[in-house]
């Protein structure tokens, strides 16, 4: 099941995609973060609830991003492709690790960062002048754990869509080697454009990702090149550690990223950036000037 988040004049409302059409659900029916919360059982109910309403052309509703009230910072993680992390070697200001790491790093990022899959970006360049591009698989916890095993870690994720985890990167190397306050910036992380539930996802270790800028493509890669997986990912993050129905985990981007390219490429007002999933689907936003400071 894909399920979409849309905006209406009364507030959001859950949709549920099927082709070029979406049953968008009455108000009754809550909003999506409040589905996810539910578990197995308000998804069955949502899918019921779909077969009970006319569809209509996708190409008539606002998608927001799917999901609005998080628990937590969204969770991420950095250096998941190799390519991705020798790629930026030399490029790190000094904080080059001395080898590659042998466990996942892990990263946060401000709930206010999320905008919907066509939304704008917001760009501030008095904020910084380094604003790059990272296409991402993001998965959504479905249902709270913790120290689970690696065997079982696939068990407790409810769905994927498709981020993008813009980032600044003079705010990035400038305090101290810790990444929040460059990955923090408001109303700059595309999400969406839907969930896409585990079911309908045959092999996850197979998504294609790409991303391109004003129609130049700059990164293409498959999740089949990450240095450790989506189980890894789950089983360590949530080693001794909470992790909450809802909770978002980026899972890294691969090569490809503007800082690491020669001439370096940076985003700027009016760029237009589509971040592409295969079976996830797209999201295409403008680079907007906005005033942040």
């Amino acid at each position: 099941m894909r399920i979409a988040s849309v905006r209406t004049d009364t507030g959001r409302r859950i949709g549920v995609v099927d082709g070029d059409t979406i049953a968008v659900l009455p108000a009754e029916a809550g909003v999506l973060d409040d589905a996810i919360r539910g578990g197995a059982a308000a998804l069955d109910a949502v899918r019921d609830a779909a077969a009970r309403v006319t569809p209509v052309p996708l190409a008539e509703v606002r998608l927001d991003a799917p999901l609005r009230r998080f628990n937590r910072d969204i969770l991420c993680t950095g250096w998941n492709y190799w390519d991705h992390f020798e790629e930026s070697r030399g490029r790190r200001e000094g904080q080059d690790p001395t080898e590659r790491p042998k466990h996942p790093t892990f990263f946060t990022k401000g709930p206010d960062t999320v905008v919907g899959p066509y939304d704008d970006i917001a760009y501030d360049p008095q904020v910084s002048a380094k604003w790059d591009y990272e296409a991402e698989v993001a998965l959504v916890i479905g249902a709270d754990c913790r120290s689970v095993s690696e065997a079982d870690a696939m068990s407790y994720v409810a769905a994927f869509c498709v981020a993008n985890d813009v980032s600044q990167r003079d705010l990035q190397r400038a305090h101290g080697g810790q990444w929040l306050k460059g990955k923090s910036i408001d109303a700059t992380m595309p999400l969406g454009p839907w969930l896409t539930t585990v079911d309908e996802v045959p092999d996850p270790a197979a998504l294609r990702i790409r991303c391109e800028v004003n129609g130049v493509p700059l990164q293409d890669a498959s999740t089949a090149q990450m240095a450790f997986p989506f189980a890894r990912l789950i089983a360590e993050l949530s080693w001794g550690m909470t992790l909450r129905t809802g909770d978002v985990l980026l899972t890294g981007t691969p090569s490809g990223i503007g800082n690491a390219r020669d001439p370096q490429v940076f985003l700027t007002d009016g760029d237009l950036v589509v971040t592409r999933v295969d079976g996830l689907g797209e999201l295409r936003n403008r680079v907007r000037l906005t005033d942040l400071h």
